[in-house]
């Protein structure tokens, strides 16, 4: 598969991980984010964050600058514009922190696709099994 598929489907998958992050986060709330801007958030939070990630990555920029500016925006940019109380913080802060480890785990593991987080080393299962 060629590498912009594998791009744009780790993309789309982050996006509804994150789509249903946020709704889980947020699941005791009487009024629910409007789609609007929630979708905006996805927008800059995944799509903006990956790109950056990727393109930072290849324009030579060092891991900590390519990680840690995706890192924050999530960690930061839902709770101010959802505002999040001190429950809803805590639950989001912790899944959004397993989150992404979970889907390279997957990724690795069940495709052999170890591009996502390149280092952590996760053998696939076909690696396993042989």
């Amino acid at each position: 598969m060629p590498p912009i598929a594998r791009f744009i489907i780790f993309i789309l998958v982050s996006m509804v991980v994150f789509f249903w992050l946020i709704r889980f986060s947020l699941r005791q709330r009487e009024s629910k984010p409007e789609a609007r801007s929630l979708m905006r958030v996805m927008a800059i939070v995944v799509v903006g964050g990956m790109l950056f990630a990727k393109y930072g990555n290849n324009m030579g920029l060092p891991w900590w600058i390519y990680y840690t500016i995706p890192a924050l925006a999530t960690l930061l940019l839902p709770p101010v514009v959802f505002r999040m109380s001190v429950s809803e913080l805590r639950l989001y802060l912790i899944l959004a922190l397993f989150s992404s480890p979970m889907i390279h785990v997957m990724f690795s593991l069940v495709l052999g696709w170890k591009e996502y987080m390149p280092f952590i080393p996760v053998p696939s299962l076909r690696e396993l099994l042989s």
